[in-house]
């Protein structure tokens, strides 16, 4: 059984469009070929977790018209890869994330996509893609996520 007090508490959103395809942002930082995902982010002391998913949603894509769809239930867990656990994770004592994913309707436009929104720019493109590409495009260490996550939601690319 996994200590979860030692993983970072985390959103993941997956945002569908009408035709039923999935936002994905490529990652600033990140090499090729792992470098689009979902938006992402931490969880704030005391913050629902549906009002940090759709903050960090605002944050990293500048989208505000969506509707719930969905979550997961409970925490899915993820460590991090000694390459990628720095030393501010360390020193918080972080070896992973613990994390719920909201799936959610986009009902604007695509002009509404502002990357640059919160001012701390995390994604540098963007694109619609099919659910089934995304588990193929991020970090290795990020796929059984995405497998379990994109495997829950694929009844909404359908709808």
């Amino acid at each position: 059984m996994r200590d979860l007090s030692l993983y970072r508490p985390n959103v993941g959103v997956v945002v569908f469009n009408a035709e039923g395809r999935v936002w994905l942002g490529r990652r600033i930082g990140t090499p090729d070929p792992w470098n689009w995902q979902f938006p992402q982010g931490g969880v704030d002391e005391g913050e629902d977790l549906e009002v940090a998913a759709r903050r960090e949603l605002f944050e990293e894509t500048g989208l505000r018209s969506v509707d719930l769809l969905g979550r997961t239930e409970g925490w899915i867990v993820y460590d991090f890869p000694p390459e990628v656990l720095n030393g501010a994770m360390k020193k918080r004592g972080n070896i992973g994330q613990k994390q719920v994913w909201f799936a959610f309707r986009f009902t604007g436009t695509d002009d509404e996509v502002d990357l640059q929104a919160h001012g701390e720019q995390e994604f540098d493109a963007w694109r619609w893609a099919d659910l089934s590409e995304a588990p193929g495009l991020i970090v290795p260490f990020k796929r059984a996520v995405y497998d379990q996550v994109c495997t829950e939601f694929g009844r909404f690319a359908r709808s």
